[in-house]
Formats: C-alpha cells, sequence, structure tokens
C-alpha cells in the first residue's frame, strides 16, 4: 500500500465516522423537534427516552472516537512507519 492510498482510507475512515456522528446528532435532534411526546416519555421515575438517547448519543460519540483512535495507532501509524522507512 503506498503512501496516497494510505491516506485517502485514513480520509474515507474519518468521512464515514464523521457522517455516522452527524446522523446520530442530527436524528436526535430530529426526534426531539418532530416527537415531543416520544422523548418525554417516561421509562422510569426520572428517566425517560430523551435522556436516555442524549446520553446514548454522547456514548456512540465516544466510542466511534475511540475505535477511530485505535485504528490510527494500530494501523495507520504503523503502516505510515513502514512506508517511512522503506523510503530511507
Amino acid at each position: 500500500m503506498s503512501y496516497h492510498e494510505l491516506h485517502h482510507r485514513r480520509w474515507r475512515i474519518a468521512i464515514a465516522l464523521t457522517l455516522a456522528v452527524a446522523a446520530v446528532y442530527f436524528g436526535f435532534i430530529a426526534l426531539i423537534a418532530f416527537q415531543k411526546e416520544l422523548m418525554g416519555t417516561l421509562l422510569t421515575r426520572g428517566l425517560s427516552i430523551g435522556i436516555l438517547l442524549g446520553a446514548l448519543v454522547i456514548v456512540l460519540s465516544w466510542l466511534l472516537t475511540w475505535g477511530y483512535v485505535r485504528w490510527a495507532n494500530t494501523h495507520y501509524d504503523a503502516r505510515l512507519e513502514e512506508l517511512r522507512k522503506e523510503g530511507d
């Protein structure tokens, strides 16, 4: 894999993850805007569907970020180092 292929792969992953986070976030906002009654439904005393989904948006964002950092540290950085050594 060349440097340019590696660069394009990183961008594809970054764009896919960005779109995933945007879809989750804007989906949550759309539910707030158009499904107020659903979001206000209580699951238990003090916990509504809206609160639960809001927390899940945050957790999902953290998990996607962790996944990207793990991929970058184990695959991207390692392959980039190999390419740099090959260039020497």
